[in-house]
C-alpha cells in the first residue's frame, strides 16, 4: 500500500538542519520531494563533517527519499524551470532570511497569485513578524534568545547550550505539522496558505514548567542542574560503574525506593514525606540519596527498580544506544546503499502507521543526481504533471495532485451527487473560485480555460 503522503509534491529550498529535516518527515511518508540546490554548491549541510568519499554524513542524514535538481536561480531560463515546477506543486518549504525569497521572484505573495493551492512554509529564525524578523538566526542564538540556555547547565555554573540542535530540528518537525495541517484545511477551502514559524518559536515552546513558575510567581526560573522543577527525586545518580536515572516522581515509588534502599529515615524525614517538599529540598534530597546510587553497579540498579515498578534507565552513549535490541527491533537503524559513499546505515523513521507505513525509498542524493532527468520530466510532461503519477486524462487540474477520474474516464459526476472525501493532498472537488460544470445536456460542458502558468510539477529544497 502506498505510504500516507504518496502524490502530494514538495519543491524543498532547504538547507542546514531545519527544513531539510521537515521535508524529509514529509518524504519519509511518501511525500515526492525535489530538492532544490544552488548549482556547483548545494546544500550548506554537505561541507558539515565527517565525509565519505566527499558526501557529508550530516546531509545524508537529513535528505533521503529526495531528488536533487541543481540550478542558477540567477539565470531568468532556470527560474522558468523551477517556476514551471512550482505551478505544480503542493507545498514549497524554504528556509532563508525573510525577504530573500521575495527578491528571487519566489515569494509567498507571487507564488500563490499563480498556483492559489499551494502551501507555502517558511522557516526562519525569528519569523517572518515582529522587531526580530530581519535577523539572521542559527540554533545557537535560538536556544539563547528562547531561554532553554539560560536554565541548562549546573545549577552554580555558567548557561548551557544543549549539543543537540533541538530548535533546528524541532523547528523542522514544527514546520511539518503546520504543513499537514495547512493540508488539512485545504481539503475544505480549496485553497493554500501561508505557514510561518521559526527556532526561536520553537525553543520557547518548551517553556511548559518555565512559563508557568513566572506567570505565577512573577520570578524568572533558575537552574536547577539534574533536578526537576515539579518531581522529585527525578534526576541521574552515579553509580558503581556509571550513571543511572531514577524517576520515583509520586508518593508510593518514593517509598518503595526507600524500601530498597533500606533507609526508613529518609521516608520518615520531615523534608521529605511528600512531592512538594521534596521539590523545594531536592539539593538535600539530592545529596542523602548519592551514596546510595554509588554502592551498587548500574545493572543492578536497573533491575531493582524496574523490579519494584520505578522507572529508571542507564545513561547509554551513542555507540551502545545504536546496537542495543530495542534500537533494532523498532528499526531505528537502517542498512542504506549511497551511489558515491557506498553502503552504511541510516536512522530510521519515528513514526510509525499501521496502514499506510513510511518507508525510505532512496538514499540523500548527489548533488544535480537528478537535475537531467527533472527537466526531461519537465520538457516531456507539460502542461501534464511530473513524474510517475502524472495524470493521463486532458484538462486535469495541473494545480492540485492526481485523483482517480470517474467511472469510464467520463466528465464528474452531477452537483448533489455523493463523492468519496479526498485524502490529504489529493485534489479537492473543484478548484477556488471554480464553476460547478453545468448539468448535462446534449451539448458538451465547454473546455474550462487553462490556469494561468500551470505547468508540470517540480521543485527545489
Amino acid at each position: 500500500m502506498p505510504s500516507a503522503l504518496a502524490g502530494l509534491r514538495v519543491i524543498d529550498f532547504t538547507s542546514h538542519l531545519s527544513g531539510p529535516f521537515c521535508a524529509q518527515i514529509l518524504a519519509d511518508q511518501g511525500a515526492e520531494v525535489i530538492k532544490v540546490e544552488r548549482k556547483g554548491v548545494g546544500d550548506d549541510a554537505r561541507k558539515m563533517p565527517p565525509h565519505v568519499n566527499g558526501e557529508g554524513g550530516v546531509f545524508m542524514q537529513l535528505n533521503r527519499n529526495k531528488r536533487s535538481f541543481a540550478v542558477d536561480l540567477k539565470s531568468p531560463k532556470e527560474v522558468a524551470n523551477v517556476l514551471k515546477l512550482l505551478d505544480g506543486a503542493d507545498v514549497l518549504v524554504e528556509n532563508f532570511r525573510p525577504g530573500t525569497m521575495e527578491r528571487l521572484g519566489l515569494g509567498w505573495k507571487q507564488l500563490s497569485a499563480r498556483n492559489p493551492r499551494l502551501i507555502y512554509c517558511s522557516i526562519s529564525g525569528f519569523g517572518q513578524t515582529g522587531p526580530y524578523s530581519d535577523r539572521g538566526g542559527f540554533d545557537l542564538m535560538a536556544q539563547a534568545m528562547s531561554g532553554l540556555m539560560s536554565v541548562c547547565g549546573p545549577a552554580d555554573g555558567p548557561p548551557h547550550r544543549l549539543p543537540v540542535p533541538i530548535t533546528d530540528l524541532c523547528g523542522g518537525m514544527f514546520a511539518a505539522i503546520g504543513v499537514l495541517t495547512a493540508l488539512a484545511a485545504r481539503e475544505r477551502t480549496g485553497r493554500g496558505q501561508l505557514v510561518d514559524t521559526s527556532l526561536y518559536e520553537a525553543g520557547l515552546a518548551f517553556a511548559v514548567y518555565e512559563a508557568a513558575g513566572y506567570f505565577h510567581s512573577g520570578q524568572p526560573p533558575k537552574r536547577l542542574g539534574q533536578a526537576h522543577r515539579g518531581s522529585a527525586p527525578y534526576q541521574v545518580f552515579e553509580t558503581k560503574d556509571g550513571w543511572v536515572t531514577c524517576g520515583a516522581a509520586t508518593q508510593a515509588m518514593w517509598e518503595r525506593l526507600c524500601d530498597i534502599l533500606s533507609a526508613p529515615q529518609l521516608k520518615a524525614d520531615p523534608r521529605f514525606v511528600e512531592v512538594p517538599l521534596r521539590v523545594v529540598n531536592h539539593v538535600a534530597l539530592a545529596d542523602a540519596l548519592a551514596p546510595y546510587f554509588r554502592q551498587r553497579k548500574t545493572a543492578e540498579w536497573e533491575k531493582a527498580l524496574l523490579d519494584e515498578g520505578i522507572p529508571v534507565g542507564p545513561v547509554r552513549t551513542y555507540d551502545q544506544v545504536l546496537e542495543n535490541e530495542h534500537t533494532l527491533a523498532r528499526k531505528m537503524v537502517l542498512p542504506i546503499e549511497h551511489p558515491k559513499a557506498g553502503k552504511s546505515r541510516i536512522l530510521g523513521i519515528p513514526i510509525k502507521l499501521s496502514a499506510t507505513p513510511g518507508a525510505i525509498r532512496r538514499p540523500a542524493p548527489v548533488l544535480g543526481e537528478h537535475t537531467d532527468e527533472i527537466l526531461a520530466e519537465l520538457a516531456a510532461a507539460a502542461p501534464k504533471r511530473l513524474g510517475p503519477q502524472a495524470p493521463s486524462a486532458k484538462g486535469k487540474e495541473a494545480l492540485v495532485p492526481t485523483r482517480p477520474k470517474a467511472a469510464g474516464g467520463k466528465t464528474a459526476p452531477k452537483r448533489g451527487a455523493k463523492q468519496a472525501r479526498p485524502a490529504v493532498g489529493s485534489k479537492s472537488k473543484r478548484a477556488p473560485g471554480r464553476k460547478p460544470a453545468p448539468k448535462a445536456t446534449a451539448k458538451p460542458a465547454a473546455k474550462r480555460a487553462k490556469p494561468a502558468a500551470a505547468g508540470p510539477r517540480k521543485g527545489r529544497g
